[in-house]
C-alpha cells in the first residue's frame, strides 16, 4: 500500500478481501480515516488506492474495471504515459483536462502515439495519454484512471459483443 501511495509501485488495483461478513478490513479502514486522514497525514483521495470487500464478485469487478480501458503506464523522462486499450474522444480528453488539471505540473493531458523512447515495446500500437504528473497525488491519479475507464469502451467489449 505504501509503495502505491508513494508512486513506487503501480498503478494497479489493490483489493482487500475479508471473509464473508468479516470486519477486519473495515476496522483497518476506520483506523486509517480516524488516525491518518483526519490528522492530514494522508490525502482525502488516498482511499481511492484500494477497494475493501467481502465479496469475490466485487473484488473481480474492481480488478476488471481497473483494466477496462487503462492498460498500463510508465514514465518516459518527465512525462507520465498512460497506455489505453481503446482510444478516447477529443471531448473526453477535454473533460479529463477540466477535471484533473490539479495533478499536472504543467501542460495538459494529451493524446499521443507511442513516444520514440518506446520503440520496440509490445504496447507500441496502443493509444496513449501523456501528461506531466506531479508524482504526489496518487489517489487523484487512481481517480483519473477510473474516469478513463468510464469514458471509453474496452477492446475486449468491442471484440466480444456477447459480453454483458
Amino acid at each position: 500500500m505504501t509503495l502505491s501511495q508513494t508512486g513506487k509501485f503501480g498503478p494497479m488495483p489493490v483489493v482487500l478481501i475479508d471473509r464473508p461478513g468479516g470486519e477486519y478490513w473495515q476496522a483497518w479502514n476506520a483506523y486509517i480515516k480516524e488516525h491518518l486522514l483526519e490528522r492530514g497525514l494522508i490525502s482525502p483521495e488516498d482511499p481511492n488506492l484500494y477497494t475493501i470487500t467481502d465479496r469475490l464478485d466485487v473484488a473481480m469487478e474492481a480488478i476488471n474495471s481497473f483494466y477496462r480501458v487503462y492498460h498500463s503506464s510508465r514514465y518516459v523522462e518527465d512525462r507520465f504515459v498512460i497506455r489505453l486499450n481503446s482510444d478516447l474522444s477529443d471531448a473526453a480528453i477535454e473533460g479529463l483536462n477540466e477535471q484533473f488539471s490539479d495533478i499536472l505540473v504543467k501542460g495538459r493531458i494529451e493524446k499521443s502515439l507511442a513516444l520514440p523512447q518506446e520503440a520496440g515495446d509490445e504496447t507500441f500500437d496502443l493509444p496513449r495519454l501523456v501528461l506531466y504528473f506531479n508524482q504526489r497525488d496518487l489517489g487523484r491519479l487512481y481517480q483519473l484512471i477510473g474516469a478513463i475507464n468510464q469514458l471509453g469502451k474496452s477492446s475486449y467489449e468491442s471484440q466480444h459483443p456477447e459480453r454483458k
